[in-house]
């Protein structure tokens, strides 16, 4: 940029979200004088997708935050209620902490069947593994809590995940992800009329067929026992994904609860940071590429 703008005008084109007060980027802003959004204090990256942090990514994309926002605000007044069957965060957290703990279902697969939510099973496997995945409870006791989540996506996955979901060991949770109104479908044309298995299907639509998909899985999972729930939205629009956002984290926190740890650390990502930045010559941490180095040495290798 100062290349090619010049220094003066090359943090006319930057804006720089990180903390209030400290770390290394708001030492650049104020060495550049960039313009700036803050993190919120305590606001881990998992749990940041409605600060700025994901905001302005988003507004920037063209979609309209102040829909989601405005969802989120919806989800949050549902979330304030006390009892499981009014409040939807705390009722998901208790069944899938019900299920880890006393059924022995320790993996959550998430599985959207609307191509537009696919991420939302990315971003919920983080949300999930890095909050709740626990050595310690809050009074220091080693429990080593925490459930598998896994992603999947309807149909795709259907047809490649779902027979050891259906058949292999009864250890899993599915989470469905639907849509009622597609904002597009294909109609499938009418050919082949006498062949019985491809006939059948002209001039039903695209739509209808992932739905069929997604219910015929559902019933073929409920009758083998397999415990799953369905998140069902009206459509896919920032509205709608607002409050599945705002759901998807507060059910992260309650379910903190219930297993008695922070849900907002991250502990166990540290000490990987801390070795790498040895490996990689940062000041400060040269007994930590010690340690890899000499861990290294005691390692037998095998290469193929």
């Amino acid at each position: 940029m100062k290349k090619k703008l010049g220094k003066s005008r090359a943090c006319d084109h930057i804006i720089i979200t990180t903390d209030a007060k400290k770390g290394l980027l708001r030492e650049i802003v104020k060495q550049e004088k960039c313009r700036s959004f803050v993190v919120p204090d305590g606001v881990g990256g998992r749990f940041s997708v409605l600060t700025a942090v994901g905001l302005l990514p988003a507004a920037l994309t063209g979609i309209d935050i102040e829909e989601l926002l405005a969802g989120a605000a919806f989800m949050d007044a549902l979330c304030q209620k006390n009892t499981p069957f009014e409040n939807p965060a705390l009722l998901l957290a208790g069944l899938l902490y019900l299920l880890d703990t006393k059924k022995s279902k320790a993996l959550h697969v998430m599985m959207p069947y609307v191509d537009a939510l696919k991420d939302i099973a990315d971003w919920f496997r983080q949300l999930w593994a890095e909050s709740l995945g626990k050595k310690y409870s809050v009074e220091g006791k080693v429990i080593n809590a925490g459930p598998t989540p896994i992603k999947a996506l309807g149909v795709t996955d259907q047809h490649s995940q779902v027979q050891l979901y259906n058949e292999g060991p009864n250890n899993k949770a599915i989470i469905f992800l639907a849509v009622e109104d597609y904002r597009a479908d294909i109609t499938i044309p009418e050919m082949y009329k006498e062949l019985e298995g491809v006939g059948y299907l002209g001039g039903h639509g695209l739509a209808e067929l992932i739905q069929a998909e997604r219910r015929a899985t559902e019933l073929a999972l409920t009758k083998n026992q397999r415990p799953n729930a369905t998140i069902t939205l009206p459509r896919v629009n920032p509205f709608t994904v607002g409050q599945l956002l705002y759901l998807l984290e507060v059910q992260t926190a309650y379910a903190g609860t219930l297993y008695n740890i922070n849900p907002f650390d991250q502990p166990g990502v540290e000490e990987g940071k801390q070795l790498t930045y040895g490996l990689m010559g940062r000041k400060g941490y040269e007994k930590k590429r010690e340690e890899v180095e000499n861990q290294a040495g005691k390692d037998k290798r095998y290469i193929i």
